[in-house]
């Protein structure tokens, strides 16, 4: 039973109920278009820091144009990382009312892991490659056990000479020290 039928028991007709049977619902919103576009924003951000990440990586070949590219975006990631987020929040607060329990924790992750992209857009995380050598130790050459075959980078200045194993400077990448009274920054 609708409640148009019963409109004629209503003693003033213009508060007559509408008949909800014969209004067609008003569709929901184009759902589909904002999960796309919401996707589309959380797999932006995450590839502006991965692309960079992955092109860039310590003992690993990178070619001109790759490594440009990964420069470009690097440069570009803060900026896209934050609209993409904000993208994201506000289609993920639009989708979460009409959205079932799964599609939320859906909308849940997605958001966080365009948050994290944005931060992660902002940090060095190179350095994190790199563990600097807060007291470096020195031995003398007689001393050393290096492998005749292993190359080294040399420094000599005044009286003194300093000889770093190029597979330490790989892992360490900086390192600062003072050959002969000359402060030096070496660097592979």
């Amino acid at each position: 039973m609708t409640i148009a039928r019963y409109n004629h028991l209503l003693p003033n007709r213009d508060l007559r109920m509408p008949d909800l049977t014969t209004t067609a619902r008003t569709p929901a919103r184009n759902d589909g278009l904002a999960e796309i576009l919401f996707v589309l924003a959380v797999l932006a951000a995450l590839l502006l820091f991965f692309i960079p990440a992955w092109i860039i990586q310590p003992f690993r070949a990178q070619t001109p144009g790759a490594l440009s590219l990964a420069i470009a975006l690097r440069q570009q990631a803060p900026a896209y990382t934050l609209i993409a987020a904000a993208t994201a929040f506000a289609l993920a607060l639009v989708l979460w009312r009409r959205s079932s329990r799964v599609k939320q924790v859906l909308l849940g992750l997605g958001v966080c892991l365009v948050c994290a992209a944005a931060v992660m857009a902002r940090v060095d995380y190179f350095e994190w490659m790199f563990h600097p050598l807060t007291a470096p130790g020195f031995e003398s050459a007689a001393r050393s056990k290096l492998d005749i075959s292993q190359m080294v980078l040399s420094v000599s200045l005044g009286n003194e000479a300093r000889a770093f194993p190029i597979y330490l400077m790989a892992y360490h990448h900086v390192l600062n020290d003072v050959v002969g009274g000359v402060p030096i920054a070496v660097t592979y």
